[in-house]
């Protein structure tokens, strides 16, 4: 690792040493984006500052059993720590390369520069961490810019950055600061689009615009312009102009100011329809270079667009969306009290409170509306207690919508009088998908929880003849997850519990004499789960790292050959029967036992992934005897069927299984020959479950187990992603289908059309006869 890197030199496969935001800027580099350049201080420096200032103890210490709802004790924690910091010493020869470098990209000058933070739990698929660490703009010399560095890295500790950290169950210790160092933008206009609308997840372009600087916009402090995007025909479908009536700019000493906007500009269009088409388009080569929707910052200096920012959308299918429209509501006689721009789904009942930044944040209790003229950063541990949040300012993409729908509570933004409208103590209902606020509690059904899984139970949903299963990665969400109407968990990832709770690899464990606390940390974690559903069965799939994987896990180097293609290299029941390994998979097996057996759940069960032989089931199933698991009533083994092996003999090994789950994203890639990871295949259509081979290869899966009295499940994102592919599993005759949590409501209507549709044709065909 090096602690100083060129962005360009960086790509997304590097988060884990220059943090989210860097990572991505690098990878947009390499992909032809216009990316403003600059240098990145890995989190290889960050680990030198720290260790030169002994900060480590300093953290752990104000840390370590902190109330995180109370704001009091946030700041007391987070004024020692970055005080700490702050006042620490940059190693003499990290200074030196950082001014060598910052000279070096003014071109023998020292530019203006913006310095961004950049975290390792940051712009990731599923946590955005947004506005969580701090950014410095217009920096103009060497002695602010080594300043703005410290500051950048002790904003990792920020009340906000600490109480966000435990909500979204990230682990203080593992998480670490790159920062960015960039030549500055000066940006007439800039803002931010998503590639899919984070709302209603329509396939439409969301722009939001505005004058000057971007700071302005993404802190909500200015309400943008709104253009909606039609992504396949690209034309411009709605245009929300907003009244603009000031913008940050940048000062002659490099500072920015507040500079009113001419009368005549206030109202108008920010961007030309041209600009919107050009932007537009920037986005949807951004996603498609991805392959997901994206959350994208830019910015138009000299005419020139540049990308400044992109993180995977982290907040889709949190909610189920609500169909009610406005007219509905009024029709019913409602008094709306403040309408804005609904930016998170979901409604909630709750008493208002209205705050400013002078207050305590613990005035927010639990339960209550948050209501302000604008979310900050700072904010956040108040957002996690709210029950919904309305503000004046800000649009989709503001501070405020992208926490409420990380949080999953309903947020209505841009409401312009909502903090004069609205008085403290006020019952209220919050409507974020129509963006408006009703006088009064919720009548009949009411969605008050911040758990998705809540507000799905709440709604009513079909039954249906097709068992629904959940799958579930991170074994703290499980008792959210139980409340979802599934029949249990079809999917259980046993890879999480090596992150979370073992956090080194399991050879080196054992080597060094911690086999016992291996299987102990193990066996909790899949208790956890299985506590949480029980007596509803629990299939856990057995681990399926890759070799890279395995490598970079604590000790990893030490056991892990280097592959060329890890994803069909040694893994899942190859690395099993291998001897040196299978020490390691007996753990997870006496884990499983203990789980079962001293734990009294029995409801556990076993998959093994990457099934390629039936003699590898044959050995394994002999270790498990070996260990005292059998086949039974109440222990069911699963193979994934994700191998075309599985597919010509599934007839063979069904006589070694008691029922078999499709993996589609892997035997996707395998059946059509496309790297599931590549961007060009995946663009071109290849990687596509619709695909008629891959359909056939499920109908023999099917069939084959069905003939010899064999249940088949299914666990990928084909269901849930495309309802025609969802129709032909149900008429194909699948027994159950296992889905991500925030897709399970959706995908019930799916199947429990499809089964009507079936049911109706064999009526009319009877009927006809």
């Amino acid at each position: 690792m090096k602690g100083i890197m060129s962005i360009k030199d960086l790509g997304v496969n590097d988060i884990p040493i220059a943090g989210g935001k860097a990572a991505n800027l690098g990878e947009l580099t390499a992909a032809g984006f216009d990316v403003p350049p600059g240098f990145v201080l890995t989190t290889e420096s960050y680990d030198e500052f720290l260790e030169h200032n002994n900060l480590k103890t300093v953290i752990s210490e104000s840390i370590e059993g902190i109330d995180v709802d109370s704001d009091a004790a946030l700041q007391e924690a987070s004024a020692k720590i970055r005080n700490a910091f702050e006042a620490g010493e940059i190693p003499k020869n990290l200074e030196s390369q950082v001014l060598a470098e910052y000279k070096k990209l003014g071109k023998g000058k020292y530019p203006l520069v913006a310095v961004r933070s950049s975290a390792t739990a940051e712009d990731l698929p599923t946590a955005s961490f947004a506005g969580q660490q701090d950014t410095y703009l217009n920096v103009s010399e060497p002695s602010s810019l080594l300043i703005c560095i410290k500051k950048c890295w002790s904003s990792l500790f920020t009340p906000r950055a600490i109480s966000y950290r435990v909500s979204k169950e990230f682990d203080h210790d593992k998480v670490k600061l790159a920062v960015v160092i960039q030549r500055m933008i000066n940006s007439e206009k800039s803002g931010i689009m998503f590639t899919v609308d984070p709302n209603s997840e329509l396939p439409h372009i969301i722009i939001e615009a505005g004058y000057g600087l971007g700071e302005a916009l993404v802190g909500g402090k200015v309400t943008p312009d709104t253009y909606v995007v039609d992504k396949f025909h690209r034309n411009i479908l709605n245009k929300r102009i907003s009244t603009q009536t000031w913008k940050l700019v940048r000062g002659e000493s490099g500072e920015c100011l507040r500079e009113e906007i001419p009368t005549d500009q206030v109202k108008s269009q920010k961007l030309t329809d041209s600009q919107i088409e050009g932007v537009a388009d920037i986005g949807n080569r951004i996603e498609m270079h991805y392959n997901r929707p994206m959350d994208i910052e830019w910015a138009i200096e000299d005419d020139h667009i540049y990308v400044v920012q992109a993180r995977p959308i982290t907040t889709l299918s949190k909610q189920n969306k609500q169909q009610e429209t406005v007219e509905e509501s009024e029709e019913s006689g409602r008094t709306i009290l403040v309408r804005g721009l609904g930016a998170s789904p979901g409604n909630a009942s709750g008493k208002v409170k209205i705050y400013d930044e002078n207050m305590s944040l613990d005035v927010v209790k639990k339960g209550d509306v948050l209501v302000t003229q604008m979310t900050t950063p700072d904010m956040v541990p108040a957002m996690t207690r709210a029950a919904a949040i309305v503000t004046d300012e800000g649009g989709m993409t503001c501070h405020a919508a992208i926490v409420a729908r990380e949080l999953g509570i309903p947020c209505v933004v841009g409401a312009t009088e909502a903090t004069s409208v609205l008085k403290d103590g006020m019952e209220v209902t919050v409507h974020g998908q129509m963006g408006v606020v009703y006088e009064g509690g919720t009548p009949s059904v009411e969605v008050i929880s911040t758990s998705a899984a809540a507000t799905a139970v709440a709604v009513a949903v079909p039954v249906t003849a097709t068992k629904i299963m959940v799958n579930i990665g991170v074994p703290t969400k499980a008792s959210e997850y139980s409340e979802l109407p599934v029949q249990g968990v079809g999917l259980m990832r046993s890879e999480f519990l090596f992150t979370s709770h073992v956090q080194e690899h399991p050879c080196a464990l054992i080597e060094g004499g911690r086999e016992e606390e291996l299987i102990d940390k193990l066996a909790e974690g899949i208790a956890s789960v299985g506590r949480a559903f029980y007596p509803r069965p629990v299939v856990l799939r057995t681990s399926d790292f890759k070799t890279n994987e395995y490598h970079d896990m604590k000790g990893g180097a030490d056991y892990e050959p280097k592959e060329s293609n890890p994803m069909i290299g040694w893994r899942g029941c190859s690395r099993y029967v291998s001897e040196s390994y299978n020490k390691a998979f007996r753990a997870e097996l006496k884990a499983v036992k203990k789980a079962r057996d001293e734990m009294g759940l029995k409801n556990i069960w076993v998959m093994l992934p990457f099934v390629r032989t039936i003699d590898e089931v044959v050995e394994i199933e002999k270790m498990m005897n070996e260990i005292g698991l059998y086949r039974s009533k109440d222990f069911k083994l699963y193979l994934m069927a994700e191998v075309p092996a599985v597919v010509f003999m599934v007839e063979e090994f069904a006589e070694h299984c008691d029922a078999f789950s499709i993996g589609s994203n892997d035997l996707t890639q395998l059946v059509m020959g496309a790297d599931r990871d590549s961007d060009v295949l995946g663009k071109m259509g290849y990687f596509d479950e619709r695909n008629e081979a891959l359909k056939r290869a499920v109908k023999q899966i099917i069939d084959g187990a069905h003939k010899k009295g064999v249940t088949v499940s299914i666990c990928g994102q084909g269901p849930s992603v495309y309802p025609e592919f969802c129709e032909f599993l149900v008429r194909a005759g699948i027994d159950s289908i296992s889905l991500n949590p925030d897709t399970v409501v959706k995908t019930i209507n799916y199947v429990a059309a499809a089964e009507k549709r079936i049911i109706m044709e064999s009526i009319r065909k009877q009927l006809s006869q």
